[in-house]
């Protein structure tokens, strides 16, 4: 699959979750990099080498989508971040196991794991599971988490 290949499906992805969220969302071209690099990570991460789509039977909505830095991740189910965590943070002021992500209720949490340092949502620190939405800044050590998707 050619980068461009990846890009349209990137962008007919998003369109498609643009129409089912009328209104909220500005269309592709208006759309920052950082989210359309988001998108393409998306895409290539349900897609297999030649294109084809390896979707499986996944309730609509439940994926959570994260950057951190340059790099963007496609969760389906809960994951921890940290040191040592599925989501790995490369960060000496995270703790091996410093949050959980968890989707329940139809919406993802995150929580924080007893972490020395703590677990900063938006600049607060969070003592109980906090709901994370499109935008949301989770501080892990000084590794900052970027929801993309929600």
């Amino acid at each position: 699959m050619t980068s461009t290949d990846l890009e349209r499906l990137a962008q007919t992805a998003y369109e498609a979750h643009r129409g089912a969220n009328p209104g909220s969302l500005p269309p592709w071209e208006e759309t920052t990099e950082q989210e359309q690099k988001a998108w393409q990570a998306a895409v290539s991460a349900v897609t297999s080498q030649d294109g084809d789509t390896t979707l499986t039977d996944k309730l609509p909505g439940q994926s959570l989508v994260v950057q951190v830095g340059e790099v963007a991740r496609v969760f389906d189910t809960e994951f921890t971040a940290g040191r040592q965590g599925t989501l790995p943070i490369s960060d000496d002021h995270a703790s091996a196991q410093h949050a959980l992500f968890q989707f329940a209720h139809g919406l993802w949490y995150v929580k924080d794991l007893g972490s020395t340092n703590g677990t900063w949502l938006n600049g607060r620190r969070i003592y109980q599971p906090q709901r994370l939405k499109k935008g949301d800044k989770v501080r892990i050590g000084h590794t900052t988490v970027l929801v993309v998707s929600a």
